[in-house]
């Protein structure tokens, strides 16, 4: 059965609140993004937009499930706040994230790791 590789950047990494949700998922490192992106600090939780002015994104791929794939969009109420769609990783190419589709608050902490 094909897997869908994801990165992770917030609480679904090993150690966050949600890793749960891929815990008996495949794991396959840590990684780092093209430097087009910046992750947003929501407070709870972070964003991920692409940005002119972008940073290289650290984050962890897991390779998931559809199962796994699907819970997880139903989670991150996709399409709604967030989208997945493709990002780009250094050595992997193009893999899956969740990206904010909202406005960036006003204010927003943003850096290239989250927690900031």
């Amino acid at each position: 059965m094909a897997k869908t590789i994801l990165f992770g950047y917030g609480t679904l990494k090993r150690g966050g609140r949600n890793y749960f949700r891929l815990a008996d998922q495949e794991f396959v490192g840590e990684v780092t993004t093209a430097p087009r992106y910046r992750v947003i600090d929501l407070g709870a939780h972070p964003g991920l937009i692409r940005e002119a002015n972008g940073l290289a994104i650290h984050g962890e791929l897991f390779a998931v499930d559809a199962k796994c794939l699907a819970a997880l969009d139903a989670f991150e109420e996709v399409p709604g706040p967030f989208v997945r769609e493709l990002i780009e990783v250094e050595g992997y190419g193009e893999v899956w994230a969740y990206y904010m589709n909202t406005p960036v608050p006003d204010g927003a902490n943003t850096g290239d790791r989250w927690p900031l």
